[in-house]
């Protein structure tokens, strides 16, 4: 199967290509160029193989040197659509989580079918505050970016709002490990179970939950957004990828629809919640006993 991520390298991979071509086409050599843009060889090797992105100054440079000014808006461009499809969290999280999810927002007020698949965390657009604060803080920690967890859970709790807008529709599945995963504390997580019994039950919204017996069709991979039919989304350690292309698009519709195919829903997914949350429950009396 041929995931986003091989997509984003390919992207990466083809620019560091036409790089290589232009610098042969100078009739320079790596070491050359390198010398004379004062950088170490092995940045020139890294950028032409596909191992690290350049800046839009590496490009102005790169043409320069190589006599190619003339192909720096197509390079430019090339970068910057590679940077959408391929956005650090440094990148993204400089001015804070709260303003990342403002950005999100934008998206939110022109999708109306949201598709979202999680393995081992509660969806963001179905979290509880004390849920979201911890994860948050987590992630403040992880990529060292300001700390404005209250701002961002704020930001994040306004977004649910849409959950209630009837023109919307929401198809959450997650599968058992992502409501066992120790990610919060016992207290926070069975407030947290307990939301999504209450969610389980809205018009606009389908909880799907695939329990630990199920026999899968497709591995679950990863998580995965899918926002309308225009846009697939999936959060790394490192970066968010956005993608758009359309086979990509594709592929994640069948993906979802496999997944949703032996997921377990109404009545049958309230049932795996509750023996999780049973099980939680008498961990908790146990512990204070």
């Amino acid at each position: 199967m041929k995931s986003g991520i091989t997509g984003v390298d390919e992207a990466r991979s083809a620019l560091g290509k036409r790089l290589r071509e232009l610098r042969r086409g100078a009739n320079l050599s790596g070491k050359e160029l390198a010398e004379s843009l004062s950088w170490p060889a092995s940045k020139i090797s890294k950028i032409e193989n596909g191992k690290q992105t350049p800046t839009d100054d590496d490009l102005r440079a790169w043409a320069s040197k190589t006599n190619a000014e003339h192909e720096v808006d197509g390079l430019l461009a090339a970068l910057h659509t590679l940077e959408l499809q391929h956005a650090e969290w440094s990148h993204l999280l400089k001015a804070g989580m709260q303003s990342h999810q403002g950005s999100l927002a934008q998206q939110d007020e022109k999708t109306k079918l949201y598709r979202g698949f999680e393995n081992t965390v509660v969806p963001g657009l179905i979290q509880t505050p004390d849920y979201a604060s911890a994860l948050f803080a987590r992630f403040s920690l992880l990529h060292k970016v300001p700390n404005d967890v209250n701002e961002a859970v704020k930001s994040r709790m306004q977004r649910q709002e849409m959950l209630y807008q009837q023109d919307k529709r929401f198809h959450f599945i997650l599968t058992e490990a992502a409501l066992r995963y120790r990610l919060v504390s016992t207290d926070v997580m069975l407030a947290q179970l307990d939301r999504l019994m209450a969610l389980s039950a809205m018009r606009n919204v389908r909880l799907g939950v695939i329990g630990f017996k199920t026999k899968y069709v497709i591995d679950p991979r990863h998580g995965f957004w899918l926002l309308d039919n225009d846009l697939v989304r999936i959060e790394t350690y490192s970066a968010e990828l956005n993608l758009r292309q359309p086979q990509e698009i594709e592929l994640y519709n069948d993906v979802f629809e496999q997944l949703a195919a032996v997921a377990s829903y109404g009545g049958a997914a309230r049932t795996i919640i509750t023996s999780v949350m049973d099980d939680l429950a008498s961990e908790s009396e146990d512990a204070g006993s």
